[in-house]
């Protein structure tokens, strides 16, 4: 953003801006410069809600900035001056950015001497209103004494409208001549606004309170409606502008007063009504009151005197407190750190302040006791508040949104905070209801049309899908019955949004609803109506009627229901009455009768949770990059200390250089500690985290009833889960390390209720949503790579971890795989062959991105839910054959994309011309690798689990299981290892993006696999495992010497030699594989060797004729009927699970015959 002033014949394009051309000059805070064609060095910072005053003086040719009222100093000298020279403001606007002007039409917050505004002020009436101001005050501060006859005077506070004629009759006559000037913005704002604030800041709460009170009694007696209306919104958005742009100071006494003005206006039930109806969301568009900004400059916020010594911490771990141990500290730190901590405290005092008054309004806009004078203001506070949340829902992803996200997380804490006050309040008075604490959201209020859900996803897709398949249900468990024909016009709707015509809805047959046994009613008129919004037609477009299952309804207890936008809503619509339910009709027989709360309260819960998923989650993210930046400048400044021991003293040219570093470093960490303290006090404090916490628990609990109504369970919005999962993130990643979520009270039954629900909804077929299965996916991923959250799964009941487990064993095609893929490594990790690292050898060296990354944990594998799996496989004969075919085309799949992109990556790398390849392809490429080693460590933990899966050939499918397996491990050895070939190649390119890319892990699951086969299984299956391997024709003796570091099989009885430290071998990596890891290596290794040598003695020549057609690898062994085409039974079988017709001539085969060619003699097995 760049400010200042230009001549008209300046031009302006998307290149060239205000200071880029003659004749214009500019102010750029962000980049704190001054332009004119060139730029230097000018000013200081500014930020969001700062006040910028553009100088220009044409007598002395000079033009300067103020920000804030504090001069800059003159940035131009010398302006062109003379005849036809005219200056005019003006601005060059980046994206995303906004300015407000005044160019003298209200008071200017910091006028300078010597200069005007643009716009001359009204003096005239600035006078005559100040005199009738004057008048008034004299009047409250006076009272005639009926004794004496005499004017004596009075506290203006205690003064009362007691209908004396003589001051009724001198009011009159002043608000006849001051009323006029009330509805002019800059009278109001520099009068009465000035008035009022001297009040406040002069008077205690309680007498500001009431002096405000008579203030506004008077203008709505003496003044017409639309008089007072006009001056209380010029009123309200002037004091809008003083808080939002208010500096902030030490005490935050600016923000205290404006508050404590807001308030006690409020307090006035009519002007309160009138601005929540009016003002307060259709004027403002954001929630500015609640909201506290972040000082950018720490001097100026007195942040210095607060917080005198700065501390920040040495390592953090958002998984907890700080890694290092406060018994670590040495006194030194020990002393800074409680003094940091003392002056956070008294930062966070200040700011409760402010907090407390922000939550005060919105318990005034919350009071549903004042309506006497008609609608209660919570009322209008829900119709304005549903509104506000369609707004900002409709234009989320399209920047700007209407309310910042960082109002939307004031303003969530304080409704929080008013919501629970208010929900204890009615516990108080009503015994049966509930406490806060066991807050949730009835199911029926998402399908019963009460409350308006705009666009917003469903479990289960559209709401019109959802009400044409489901309603048979709705009727069945809910008792809301809907016409089918109207439920047709429901989806016609739909498809025009186009009201419908009058004509039509006059030839449409009166349609008739039955309910029991009763006679059919006529269609009521109101469901004619074309006034009904398209989005709240789920019953406002069909009869509804809802009956109570505990007893049956008689004629005359028909009860009619229609679904009202939230502008025709009325109290008894949301509260309900003896005979209607409100927000809770259609309750199913799963809830309870008794009532949670009040229902408006439930809506408010409702419009939070939304309120989260809309922006606050994404900005408590954005806001830890203060953390991060603390963590990287106390690394550097680290790094700096340790370079100034290091360096020799002889060498002053670098020590200066260090010494001056380690100063900007540290000056950089006073002013970040102090800012993260701010942060730390209205983010991330402990009642914040509390509120966060108990958002979870809401969701946790509206999704475990929901969950219990069967299939209406698809109506609940699709936000209820992304919160649950996105609250749990921020609680565990966000609030560390000055706060654990270990601390929060229930926490390990909150995990536990969490685990629960993922493990049950990640597969639910009730849930149809793409995005969401996949956020629930991602989400159990991540919950299984950490100990604790991974035991909260285990304390599941057992049907639902089987279930969960079973979920996982699913065939991978026709669904995404790679996540659930992910979670069965997880499970294994740490178990397997020289799987126990949190990160490769080769990375150790590297600083990772995030070690706070679910893939960067130490591992915690799950001996309880590998139990499960083994269980799942064993039990029947199709589990284990499908799922362990769908990994072998997976592995298949993913290594031959992988060896498929390498070489591409190769080609390009050794062109002569200078190429880049594209990271996205780098990146697939290190997809496909990690897939591929995920996928070999799942078959590695089956193999374990269930060996006889493979070596127990009296199974129909173990014999082609290894050999599929086989040969695939033969493949990738043979890719993996050969001498000099492509991927030893990419892997010294090193290239970015394909860090994860090495020999090592690929290498040490291949082991694995083969270790378990050929070492730990029985003799008779370690002898068909030998074989098999043997058999295959891409099995080479020199892959598995490859392993130890070895070019060539050492010869019998001798003693392996030491391994080349330029070739790989797993003897080198001594940290990561045992020595009886590398004992079975070497047993294997003897072993095939052996083996190797045997089949190489026994072996006859085969002619070419008798050879399988299909793989050239295997002689012939069966036959197909009815054709008669032959190949090996390994390659027939595998054939058989996807097609059943013939590889030659593709006649459906019927049956596979053994056959032998020396005997002639065949038997008949039934086709797979």
């Amino acid at each position: 953003m760049q400010i200042g002033w230009c001549t008209i014949n300046c031009r302006f394009n998307q290149e060239e801006g205000v200071g880029d051309t003659h004749n214009s000059y500019a102010y750029d805070g962000n980049r704190v410069r001054k332009w004119n064609v060139t730029t230097t060095n000018y000013g200081k910072a500014w930020a969001a809600g700062d006040i910028v005053s553009c100088l220009i003086d044409l007598d002395d040719g000079t033009l300067s900035f103020c920000l804030n009222g504090v001069s800059l100093g003159t940035a131009f000298e010398n302006l062109s001056r003379g005849l036809g020279m005219a200056y005019f403001p003006a601005i060059s606007l980046s994206f995303k950015e906004s300015v407000a002007f005044n160019f003298g039409s209200r008071p200017l917050r910091y006028p300078v001497a010597g200069y005007r505004p643009l716009q001359d002020p009204p003096r005239a009436d600035l006078v005559r209103a100040q005199k009738l101001l004057g008048c008034f005050q004299a009047v409250l501060s006076v009272e005639l004494d009926s004794v004496e006859g005499r004017l004596v005077e009075k506290n203006s506070s205690e003064w009362q409208l007691q209908g004396q004629p003589t001051v009724l009759l001198t009011l009159a006559h002043i608000f006849h001549r001051f009323a006029p000037l009330l509805r002019k913005v800059y009278l109001v704002e520099a009068v009465l606004m000035s008035f009022l604030r001297g009040v406040v800041e002069a008077g205690t709460p309680a007498q500001a309170q009431s002096v405000v009170r008579q203030v506004l009694d008077l203008l709505w007696l003496f003044m017409e409606d639309h008089e007072v209306q006009d001056c209380l919104k010029h009123l309200m958005m002037s004091l809008l502008r003083l808080y939002r742009f208010s500096p902030i100071v030490p005490d935050l006494g600016l923000q205290i007063h404006y508050l404590r003005l807001t308030i006690a206006i409020l307090r006035h039930e009519k002007s309160r009504k009138f601005l929540l109806s009016n003002v307060l969301f259709d004027v403002l568009r954001s929630v500015v009151f609640f909201y506290i900004k972040s000082p950018l400059r720490v001097e100026e916020a007195g942040l210095q005197e607060l917080i005198p010594t700065t501390w920040w911490p040495h390592r953090s771990s958002r998984e907890g407190k700080d890694s290092k141990d406060v018994k670590d500290e040495t006194a030194e730190e020990r002393v800074r750190r409680r003094a940091y901590e003392r002056g956070c405290q008294r930062l966070k005092k200040r700011i409760e302040v402010v907090e407390e008054l922000q939550v005060q309004i919105l318990k005034l806009l919350l009071n549903n006791k004042d309506d006497n004078g008609g609608e209660a203001s919570r009322y209008i506070f829900l119709t304005k508040f549903r509104k506000f949340l369609q707004e900002n829902a409709s234009g989320r992803g399209n920047m700007p949104m209407l309310c910042p996200p960082e109002y939307m997380v004031c303003f969530l804490h304080r409704l929080i905070s008013a919501l629970r006050y208010y929900w204890d309040e009615y516990k108080a008075s009503n015994p049966r209801a509930s406490f806060s604490e066991e807050a949730y959201i009835p199911p029926q209020v998402f399908y019963n049309g009460k409350v308006d859900y705009f666009d917003l996803q469903r479990l289960g897709g559209l709401l019109s899908h959802l009400r044409k398949t489901l309603k048979d249900d709705l009727a069945s468990k809910a008792n809301i019955l809907i016409d089918p024909l109207e439920l047709q016009a429901a989806t016609m709707d739909d498809l025009d949004e186009d009201e419908e015509p009058a004509p039509a809805a006059a030839q449409r047959p009166t349609q008739a609803l039955a309910m029991g046994g009763v006679l059919p009613l006529p269609r009521p008129s109101w469901l004619s109506s074309p006034t009904l919004g398209r989005a709240n037609r789920f019953l406002s477009t069909a009869a509804v009627s809802l009956m109570t299952p505990r007893r049956p309804l008689s004629t005359s207890e028909k009860v009619k229901v229609r679904t009202l936008s939230a502008e025709q809503r009325t109290r008894e619509d949301i509260e309900g009455s003896h005979w209607n339910e409100g927000l809770l009709l259609g309750r199913p027989p799963e809830e309870p009768e008794q009532p949670l709360t009040e229902n408006s309260l439930l809506e408010v819960l409702d419009g939070a949770v939304m309120m989260y998923n809309l922006s606050v989650h994404q900005q408590l993210g954005k806001m830890v990059g203060v953390s991060d930046d603390v963590n990287e400048y106390a690394m550097a400044l680290r790094d700096t200390e340790d370079k100034l021991r290091r360096c020799p003293k002889r060498r002053k040219d670098i020590l200066a250089e260090l010494t001056k570093s380690q100063k900007v470093f540290s000056e950089k960490l006073d002013h970040l500690s102090r800012r993260l303290a701010w942060v730390h006090a209205t983010v991330y404090s402990q009642e914040k985290m509390l509120d966060i916490y108990w958002l979870l628990r809401v969701c946790l609990r509206t999704i475990e009833h929901g969950d219990r109504t069967g299939s209406l369970f698809a109506f609940m919005p699709e936000f209820y889960l992304s919160v649950a999962i996105n609250s749990y993130s921020a609680l565990k990643n966000y609030f560390g390390p000055v706060h654990s979520m270990e601390e929060l009270p229930g926490y390990e039954e909150t995990l536990t209720r969490l685990a629960a629900i993922l493990a049950k909804h990640f597969a639910d077929t009730r849930i149809v949503g793409t995005d969401i299965r996949d956020s629930l996916m991602q989400a159990l991923a991540s919950y299984v790579c950490y100990p604790h959250s991974l035991r909260a799964v285990e304390r599941i009941p057992e049907e639902q971890r089987v279930a969960m487990v079973r979920s996982l064993l699913a065939p991978y095609e026709q669904r995404p795989w790679a996540q659930t893929n992910w979670i069965l490594v997880r499970l294994w990790r740490g178990c397997g062959f020289g799987y126990r690292y949190t990160r490769l050898p080769h990375l150790l060296k590297t600083k990772p991105e995030d070690a706070n990354l679910p893939s960067l944990q130490k591992p915690c594998p799950s001996t309880l839910l590998q139990q499960h799996m083994a269980d799942l496989l064993r039990e029947g004969p199709d589990v284990a054959p499908s799922f362990l075919n769908s990994v072998l085309n997976q592995l298949n799949w993913a290594f031959s994309e992988f060896i498929g992109m390498i070489q591409e990556i190769q080609q390009a790398a050794e062109r002569l011309e200078r190429n880049f390849v594209d990271s996205r392809q780098l990146k697939v490429c290190a997809t496909c690798f990690d897939l591929s080693v995920s996928l070999l460590r799942v078959l590695e933990m089956t193999i374990t689990l269930v060996p006889e899966i493979f070596l127990d050939w009296s199974r129909p499918t173990s014999e082609m299981l290894l050999r599929r397996l086989a040969q695939l491990l033969n493949q990738v050895l043979n890719r993996v290892t050969a001498e000099r070939n492509l991927f030893d190649r990419v892997v010294t390119l090193r290239l970015p993006g394909l860090e994860s890319v090495d020999h090592y892990p690929i290498l040490v699951a291949v082991t694995g696999i083969l270790v378990r086969l050929l070492v730990h299984g029985p003799a008779s299956g370690t002898e068909r495992a030998t074989s098999v391997l043997l058999a295959d024709p891409c099995f080479q003796l020199r892959s598995i010497c490859y392993l130890l570091g070895q070019s060539e099989p050492p010869a019998p009885g001798t003693a392996l030699p030491a391994p080349d430290r330029k070739r790989f071998s797993l003897q080198s990596y001594t940290d990561y594989i045992s020595l009886e890891e590398l004992a079975q290596v070497e047993q294997m290794l003897a072993h095939l060797t052996s083996a190797s040598a045997q089949a190489a003695a026994a072996s006859l020549p085969t002619s070419e004729e008798d050879l399988c057609p299909i793989c050239y690898a295997h002689p012939i062994s069966a036959v197909f009927q009815p054709c008669g085409h032959k190949s090996c039974k390994a390659c027939i079988n595998q054939h058989l699970m996807n097609n059943k017709d013939c590889f030659f001539c593709k006649a459906t085969i019927v049956s596979v015959e053994d056959w032998d060619k020396a005997a002639g003699a065949s038997t008949t097995s039934s086709a797979a």
